[in-house]
């Protein structure tokens, strides 16, 4: 079976064209294992602006993660934020209450690779260091599909939004995605 998000086409399940490590998340996760699709894509498109405009994708198809970093008391604590394309994270609201944190903002780019073990244009929520709570918008949920970062920029899986909530620390919040 294959999947169609404006004009791209999504074959089945693909491991080569993720990382080891999201590769074994994703098998982890029946929901997500069960119905996953995978795409190549040239890597100068990984980024979502360029993606959407590329392949006609409306922005409720696409859903970015986007790693943030609160702390309290010298203590780091990293999450993902997970949201539709077309909206941004509250991180000074809605997220720093949610991580219980006196600051919150976006983790630096080389930090979240080397954390995560993904490369920056490729970041998934699935596959993440274990115990990052991972915050996922409700409106991201509600989507049929939702195309999402493989770990690596040449390609993009595709999941039922709604598999995304199986994630390991998943959290549904309303309001988490701004206009």
């Amino acid at each position: 079976m294959t999947v169609n998000l404006g004009s791209l086409v999504l074959g089945p399940l693909d491991n080569e064209l993720l990382t080891p490590l999201v590769a074994a998340a994703v098998h982890a996760v029946p929901s997500i294992a069960g119905a996953a699709h995978t795409v190549a894509i040239n890597p100068d498109l990984a980024d979502t602006a360029a993606l959407m405009a590329e392949y006609d994708l409306p922005a409720e198809a696409s859903a970015n993660c986007v790693i943030v970093l609160g702390k309290r008391g010298g203590e780091a604590r990293p999450a993902a934020c997970v949201l539709l394309a077309n909206t941004r994270a509250d991180v000074n609201g809605l997220v720093r209450r949610t991580l219980d944190v006196r600051k919150c903002s976006f983790a630096p780019q080389d930090w979240t690779v080397a954390e995560t073990g993904m490369q920056y244009g490729g970041i998934t929520p699935v596959g993440l260091p274990a115990g990052w709570p991972i915050l996922i918008d409700r409106a991201v949920t509600e989507q049929p599909w939702v195309l999402i970062g493989s770990g690596l920029r040449r390609s993009k899986l595709a999941v039922p939004g709604k598999a995304l909530a199986d994630l390991p620390n998943a959290q549904v919040l309303d309001g988490l995605g701004l206009a």
